[in-house]
């Protein structure tokens, strides 16, 4: 069966390549780790007790460090390592667990994943979110070693895909050893598509405990004066912004300062602030600000330190640099998370919520079902559908800071009520090690 799926590999990547090498090349992307990508990873220590947390991109990475300190303070013995696939993902891996400890995933030809596994020799893999792949999990389950999924997430779209493989799709899910799931919908979706539902928990969403709830955060000043924003001045932000997405977030601006009548820009208007999620557009999305008639200040451009003269409410503000976009949602007055106005999945709204900011988002959040919908609940979201749509909300939102601040509240309130999934993870993880598995 192998071979079947390297062949089946060799096609897709065929059909991929020319977008990969557009990507390589023009775009910069994913130009590095090729050879750790057929399988020669870092060559690990094989007499030390090792567990491998695969993390496809940013995100996923950004779920771990509870996990990996929690593993770390019940198992001090244990030997943690970290892949990732994107580049912003392995940015973020090195930063946090060190060049030594993050490799690029393995592509799922079965030579590089027995390849990998040689090298990193691993007791246990722990997939975060999904990621499940043919090889790999039967290359595993052929060797003994357990594969769990944890802070489990797949949306209905993505089962739907999977379950058109058939008996392809359940030989994998199958051998699954557990899988922590964020809620009964995705549990369900799990147990459809072939894992035994005794060795499925709800465990709720992971990235309800990598949120720091807190008022303040470090460095905000900092920027507000970089960036040239008064102390009091109203600032919307839309983080992790996505491709076709930044138009429809500059058009509901454009109509937002105009006022539902055409009404003259205001003093109280709100200055826009866009954190686009990949770096490699920030140059893109800088010229489209300006093409769309606004002036453009680009934060990698004023340092913290720099005096740089406050703009008009026409002057956008471009979130240019890695890692601070916490520090904007501590800014801002309203919320928006991007890449969910066009079908991209959505953003993590539980940054900004555990700041104590309300959130806007459009109907695109297929891959933050969870979240968004304990948010809405409680009144700390809402969900909307058009450029229009988001100006008038922000635009209702601003005119009662009361009721602003209330939803604020709330949000942080959902946040601190759902935390809990990473120590019931670690739990369920330690007992796998001891060769307690799911029955």
């Amino acid at each position: 069966m192998r071979w079947v799926a390297d062949f089946c590999y060799v096609l897709a990547g065929l059909v991929y390549l020319p977008v990969a090498l557009y990507n390589a090349f023009v775009r910069g992307k994913n130009r590095r780790g090729w050879g750790q990508r057929f399988g020669a990873v870092p060559h690990f220590d094989a007499s030390r007790r090792r567990l491998w947390i695969h993390a496809v991109s940013l995100g996923e990475v950004n779920a771990t460090p509870a996990l990996v300190e929690g593993l770390r303070r019940v198992r001090p013995d244990l030997d943690v390592v970290v892949s990732t696939t994107t580049d912003t993902g392995f940015a973020r891996a090195t930063a946090l667990y060190g060049a030594d400890r993050v490799f690029r995933f393995p592509l799922d030809f079965s030579f590089a994943v027995r390849r990998a596994l040689d090298r990193v020799h691993p007791e246990l893999i722990v997939l975060v979110e999904l990621e499940v792949w043919f090889n790999l999990i039967h290359e595993a389950d052929r060797r003994g070693i357990p594969v769990a999924v944890v802070n489990g997430r797949l949306t209905e779209r993505s089962a739907r895909k999977l379950a058109r493989l058939g008996g392809i799709a359940r030989s994998m899910f199958r051998r699954l050893t557990w899988v922590g799931a964020q809620d009964t919908t995705i549990a369900a979706r799990f147990e459809r598509l072939g894992t035994p539902l005794e060795r499925i928990e709800i465990t709720s969403s992971m990235k309800w405990d990598t949120a720091t709830v807190a008022d303040r955060v470090s460095g905000t000043d900092e920027l507000r004066v970089a960036l040239g924003l008064g102390e009091n001045e109203a600032l919307w932000v839309c983080g992790s912004t996505g491709d076709d997405e930044e138009p429809l977030l500059l058009e509901a601006f454009r109509a937002l300062l105009a006022g539902a009548t055409g009404a003259a820009i205001t003093p109280t208007s709100p200055r826009l602030a866009l954190v686009p999620r990949k770096p490699e557009r920030f140059n893109d999305v800088a010229r489209l600000i300006e093409r769309c008639g606004f002036d453009v200040v680009r934060r990698s451009l004023c340092p913290d330190g720099a005096s740089t003269p406050g703009g008009g409410v026409r002057t956008v503000i471009l979130g240019d640099t890695l890692g601070e976009l916490r520090k904007f949602y501590a800014l801002a007055r309203v919320v928006y998370v991007g890449r969910s106005l066009v079908p991209l999945g959505g953003s993590d709204p539980i940054e900004a919520a555990a700041l104590g900011r309300a959130v806007l988002c459009g109907p695109h959040m297929n891959n933050f079902e969870a979240p968004v919908a304990a948010l809405a609940e409680a009144g700390a979201l809402r969900r909307i559908g058009s450029a229009s749509e988001l100006a008038a909300a922000v635009r209702d939102w601003l005119a009662d800071p009361a009721a602003l601040a209330e939803r604020g509240e709330k949000a942080r309130r959902v946040v601190v009520a759902h935390q809990g999934a990473t120590a019931r993870t670690v739990d369920r993880l330690t007992a796998i090690l001891r060769g307690r598995l799911p029955s």
